[in-house]
């Protein structure tokens, strides 16, 4: 009886845990990639390196923020176009998304065109670029970080010297010319903007294009992406360069 006893107290206490070190011929399984709700598994995987392949765009000269302001101190008028805009964007509950001096420059070739620095697109341009802050500031900054715009609104003459396209969305003042503030690698820019015109872009009408670099156009006045011959078979989403 007490030999029966023995036996049912060991085999009812658990064995104890054995350690085994991992062999070194059989890699260790990473820890799963939790995705945040609302955002696209394609969006949250494009990480890049630190390391910029390409240096960061500096500004034009004239057209930074110095610049702006001197321009808003010597004209009146300009300054009172540019307080009824800014009006505008807090109607909107856009002010902060991008700085008023940047909004309002122009093309980067203004000074060879002859052209101002900084212009207030017409009033009725307004809206236009409500739409494309609106998906910068949800989609694009919270994936790739802050954005400075290089190029918004070109007057016709402008638009046409710098070479811009007769029906350009600049034009109209859809159109933003951005850079990343932060160093990344164009292969990760254009995954993360690729991923994010796939999913979000055709709620917002997003045109997206690749410049040369880290430059990148977006504009809310169709949905359509396109590469150097102006089609979307050459777009960098579609090549990867």
């Amino acid at each position: 009886m007490k030999r029966f006893l023995s036996l049912i107290v060991l085999t009812s206490v658990a064995p104890a845990a054995v350690h085994r070190e991992p062999r070194a011929d059989v890699p260790t399984r990473p820890a799963p990639v939790r995705v945040a709700q609302g955002i696209a598994p394609r969006v949250a995987a494009a990480q890049s390196p630190l390391t910029p392949e390409t240096p960061l765009p500096l500004p034009i000269e004239g057209q930074d923020e110095a610049a702006y302001e001197n321009l808003l101190a010597r004209d009146p008028g300009t300054k009172a176009r540019v307080l009824g805009f800014e009006s505008f964007l807090k109607g909107e509950g856009l002010t902060g998304v991008l700085p008023t001096w940047q909004l309002t420059r122009t093309a980067s070739d203004y000074e060879k065109c002859e052209g101002p620095g900084f212009e207030v697109a017409p009033i009725d341009e307004w809206q236009h670029i409500a739409a494309t802050l609106r998906f910068i500031k949800k989609h694009v900054e919270p994936v790739i970080g802050d954005v400075e715009a290089m190029s918004g609104y070109r007057n016709p003459e402008l638009n046409a010297c710098a070479g811009g396209a007769k029906e350009s969305a600049h034009r109209r003042f859809f159109a933003l010319d951005l850079v990343p503030k932060r160093p990344i690698a164009r292969s990760g820019l254009i995954r993360s903007i690729c991923a994010i015109h796939d999913f979000r872009g055709r709620g917002y009408d997003i045109g997206l294009g690749f410049y040369n670099g880290l430059r990148f156009h977006v504009d809310s006045k169709g949905f359509r992406r396109w590469g150097p011959n102006g089609k979307g078979a050459t777009s960098p989403c579609v090549t990867g360069v």
